[in-house]
């Protein structure tokens, strides 16, 4: 039984003040939740204080971002070691932004995956295709190859999260069927099947990271394939997150 994982990616958002605003809004409302993972990812900037604002709560620790090597001449970037030292349990991989506004490919992405299990960090690795890409009718065959790129080399799949995320759907409004996002994440699924085979497969998480909101939370998390949600701008508002934690 895979448990479900919701997490807030805050993107370039909050200040120390509104971060702490926001969590003590939300420790409260998802205390209570046993059945799902709830995981906040943060910019760089916020680990430290976050991480003092999360501690003794069920709420894990994530990061935006990182870099595959450990040190070097990269300025601006946040190696491993530099989340390892904050306790950071999850760092997402490959997101969207990242790759369409500071060129990340299946190639890096798939450096900071396998760097990211190295050093004891759990990746979610987004895949997700354009509106282009879904109007051209290429979504299945871009998704797998995202997916088979993005894990080349991984041996063991148990500590990585995939996060579906159309591009079309992410902060637009607009999102996928629930019918339409189950059957994409099931073309994952099938991916890491062929690649680790079918325990690998049935174990992996798959988030669906398109627009997820309160009013349609219920409907997306009844779907056999959908693990959770990487959550945008509903992680900006504790009722709303929580919601989604909650499932309500």
């Amino acid at each position: 039984m895979r448990k479900p994982i919701i997490a807030g990616n805050w993107k370039m958002n909050n200040t120390p003040a509104q971060a702490k605003e926001l969590l003590e809004g939300l420790k409260p409302l998802v205390a209570d939740n046993k059945t799902t993972e709830v995981v906040v990812c943060v910019p760089a900037i916020l680990i430290a204080d976050v991480k003092k604002l999360i501690e003794g709560t069920n709420i894990h620790l994530g990061a935006e971002n990182m870099h595959w090597e450990e040190s070097g001449a990269f300025t601006g970037e946040i190696s491993p070691l530099m989340l390892n030292a904050y306790d950071v349990e999850y760092v997402i991989i490959g997101h969207s932004e990242r790759r369409q506004y500071f060129a990340e490919t299946d190639e890096t992405v798939n450096k900071k995956v396998l760097s990211a299990l190295a050093h004891g960090l759990k990746p979610i690795m987004c895949v997700g295709e354009t509106l282009e890409e879904r109007e051209a009718g290429v979504t299945d065959k871009l998704v797998a190859e995202q997916t088979e790129k993005g894990l080349a080399g991984v041996k063991d799949i148990s500590n990585v999260v995939i996060a579906y995320e159309p591009v079309w759907a992410i902060g637009t409004g607009k999102t996928a069927s629930a019918e339409e996002a189950n059957r994409v994440c099931g073309v994952i699924r099938q991916t890491v099947e062929k690649m680790l085979g079918s325990e690998a497969a049935a174990a992996i998480r798959i988030q669906y990271g398109g627009s997820m909101k309160p009013a349609n939370v219920a409907e997306l998390m009844a779907q056999p394939e959908i693990d959770g949600g990487l959550i945008g701008g509903a992680a900006l508002k504790a009722a709303d997150f929580s919601a989604l934690v909650n499932n309500q």
